[in-house]
């Protein structure tokens, strides 16, 4: 460990290193000058300083401030070397930041002792900070493995869905980019825009629930159907909801709620205005604008520009107005996004062109 000694007085340094030779691993490094030892300490780290008071400038007192200018040196003890009647010197130094005193002339059996000292205690917050250190990458470890499992449950969720109902995984994959580029244009946190990118594709996970013969009808559905259909929110939330994660809460609401409109008129609740969780009201202008401008078996996609005048038109009816002006300033990395996952490459892989609703 380096001890750092500045003491004007060569014969001094001379007997502190004779000292600390019986000092297992103590490295002295010694400077007559003060502020050679503070140049010393721009590219080094001292793990105990021993500092005379009694120098040209900067003296003692001085350097124990200028030393503490670095903030890594905030826990480095210090001890100071002053003359016995120095007490308002020694007030001052505690005052700065000194650790210890030594009284001249300098005993040696005492200096030898506190300097152990002061070197255990470097040494035990070194071991203290690598230990927090440690914890600290392990705590980061264990919730990157907590997420990476929370990604795997959400794609085996929605490999379950896709199953049951005949979406593209692109259309969810789209899904979840433009709610957390809305997100982003709205101004929510990285944190939060990243929950929305993971949560968002889970919005229709309540279809599992809902009977094939009305899942899977290629016609239009009759009054009776409609309603169980509908039933795909409530069956969605119910599957998600309770759990201890903060993504799966996300998703509770968001399959709950992005069937909900912003005049009232939506289902299952009829929620109006900011009573509809936000996340919720994201989804909706994500699902929409991806549903127009997606081809089906049973429609043509609409046009950018068409499905863009759409959801403009429907601004304080269907959608959050301030929500379509986040959709707006995000329109370029959103028309991105529509053409870098595009169906065609899921029919690719999947072998199939499959529908949305």
């Amino acid at each position: 460990m380096n001890v750092l000694m500045i003491d004007d007085n060569e014969l001094n340094l001379t007997v502190y290193r004779n000292a600390l030779k019986a000092v297992e691993g103590a490295v002295c490094i010694g400077f007559t000058s003060s502020a050679e030892g503070l140049k010393w300490c721009e590219e080094h780290q001292a793990d105990v300083v021993l500092v005379d008071y009694d120098m040209p400038r900067p003296n003692g007192l001085e350097f124990i401030e200028a030393f503490h200018l670095d903030g890594s040196n905030a826990d480095v003890p210090i001890i100071m070397i002053t003359g016995l009647a120095e007490r308002d010197i020694r007030y001052r130094a505690l005052e700065l930041g000194a650790a210890d005193f030594l009284t001249k002339p300098v005993d040696v059996a005492e200096f030898r002792a506190r300097m152990r000292n002061m070197l255990a205690l470097a040494d035990g917050r070194r071991k203290l900070a690598d230990r927090a250190n440690w914890l600290a990458s392990e705590v980061q470890r264990a919730t990157a493995d907590i997420v990476a499992r929370e990604k795997d449950t959400i794609n085996r969720l929605m490999r379950a869905a896709e199953f049951r109902d005949n979406e593209t995984g692109m259309h969810i994959l789209r899904m979840g980019h433009f709610s957390a580029v809305i997100g982003r244009a709205f101004g929510l946190s990285e944190n939060e825009c990243e929950t929305l990118l993971m949560a968002t594709p889970m919005h229709d996970i309540g279809k599992v629930a809902t009977p094939d013969r009305i899942l899977l009808k290629p016609g239009k559905l009759d009054s009776g159907e409609w309603e169980i259909m509908k039933q795909h929110t409530i069956a969605g939330y119910e599957i998600l909801k309770d759990s201890q994660s903060e993504l799966l809460q996300m998703a509770a609401q968001i399959a709950l709620n992005h069937h909900e409109k912003f005049n009232g008129t939506g289902y299952p609740y009829g929620l109006e205005g900011e009573r509809i969780p936000l996340c919720g009201r994201i989804c909706a202008v994500s699902d929409v604008f991806d549903a127009l401008t997606s081809e089906r078996p049973y429609k043509q996609a609409w046009p950018i520009e068409e499905a863009v005048d759409e959801i403009r038109r429907l601004s304080g009816s269907h959608f959050d107005p301030a929500l379509v002006e986040a959709f707006d300033n995000a329109l370029p990395t959103i028309v991105d996004i529509k053409t870098r996952y595009g169906d065609e490459d899921w029919t690719a892989r999947a072998g199939a062109v499959t529908r949305a609703t």
